[in-house]
């Protein structure tokens, strides 16, 4: 796989790209915001499958880069960052992060959150429409839960009509909540179903989308926390 390592230290990325290499990654270090947009325009070189995206650059700061991005590709995104508030993990989030992982790091906490977003990451398709994720295939094409609509199919979601702009784990984790309103889902069910992965630091991750979710939603009691356990949907009156 080609991973796209955004970094402007010098040291910490010939590091981590060493380490990188030996378990199979094919690195291409940009320095500067600018040079990763450049990297990721069209080249005739394979596609980059996922990029590593320092928020301290030189030139343009992360979460405008990421902004970028995703207007550019649909490439998975990991924030790597010291900035380990909830504010900096939600807005990252919000602008198409795939994970947000805080330095210093273990270094096989990484991989493993590296591998899992490139599983969980839907192909895109030629019109640029992501292909449905299994869990997300498995349910109904239209999910109404009072206000609340779901389309599996298209991806969408409105609330009274108006549309919501979600991420893709966003998504993919209010559908799986909601096809069984009521219903308590654990928290390693939930990471296993919607991450793909039963690595123990992506809890944190999860509780950042959950917040997210409440957030960009205006509907603050629609997911509740079942303290110790997990989480569940509960239905919004009409």
């Amino acid at each position: 796989m080609r991973l796209l390592l955004v970094e402007d230290d010098d040291r910490v990325a010939a590091a981590l790209s060493a380490v990188l290499t030996r378990h199979g990654f094919d690195v291409v270090h940009a320095r500067s915001g600018e040079e990763a947009l450049q990297r990721l325009l069209p080249d005739g070189a394979p596609p980059f499958g996922v990029v590593l995206l320092d928020l301290g650059l030189p030139d343009t700061d992360g979460f405008e880069v990421c902004g970028r991005i995703r207007r550019l590709t649909s490439v998975p995104v990991i924030m790597v960052t010291a900035r380990a508030d909830v504010r900096s993990r939600v807005h990252g989030l919000n602008l198409g992060a795939d994970d947000y992982v805080v330095k210093p790091y273990d270094t096989a906490e990484l991989l493993a959150r590296i591998h899992a977003v490139s599983r969980r990451t839907a192909a895109v398709a030629p019109d640029g429409a992501a292909d449905r994720d299994e869990a997300v295939r498995e349910g109904p094409r239209e999910l109404r839960l009072g206000p609340l609509t779901i389309e599996t199919a298209t991806r969408r979601v409105a609330v009274n009509g108006e549309t919501v702009t979600l991420t893709r784990k966003e998504f993919d984790l209010l559908a799986l909540l909601a096809q069984r309103p009521g219903v308590v889902f654990r928290r390693e069910q939930i990471i296993s179903e919607v991450w793909r992965t039963s690595w123990e630091g992506t809890g944190r991750t999860l509780e950042v989308h959950v917040a997210s979710l409440r957030s960009k939603l205006k509907l603050p009691a629609l997911i509740e926390t079942v303290r110790g356990v997990g989480y569940r949907l509960v239905a919004p009156a009409g």
